[in-house]
């Protein structure tokens, strides 16, 4: 029998701690994108079928969407453009996300463009 020495698992932990903290904070980053990229996609469901709906349903749509998605206040202000043959519809807002030591302030800017 091989006596094993003591500091091999001790790297072995660290390293696993390390990738733990990767993985958190990775997390918290990803679950910011992945609510910008569903609330873009709410956007673009609208756009598709403005031709339907007026500029009031499209928000209290797009606004309840932002309130479901834990998203700040500021992307509750949505601006709509409607021209004799397109929409426009977009919002500005920054999201904080916690990282090693600091929060990184992200700013989105979703857009969607479609025709009537």
């Amino acid at each position: 029998m091989v006596a094993r020495r003591g500091r091999s698992s001790v790297g072995c932990l660290f390293m696993i701690l390390i990738a733990a903290a990767v993985g958190y904070f990775a997390l918290n980053a990803g679950e910011s994108y992945w609510r910008y990229f569903q609330f873009q996609d709410a956007m673009q469901q609208e756009a598709r079928f403005a031709g339907k709906k007026t500029n009031d349903q499209i928000l209290t749509r797009l606004r309840a969407a932002a309130d479901s998605l834990g998203l700040p206040e500021e992307a509750s202000m949505i601006s709509i453009r409607r021209t004799a043959d397109s929409i426009s519809i977009g919002a500005d807002y920054d999201e904080h996300v916690e990282m090693p030591m600091y929060v990184k302030a992200i700013h989105y800017r979703p857009r969607a463009v479609g025709p009537l």
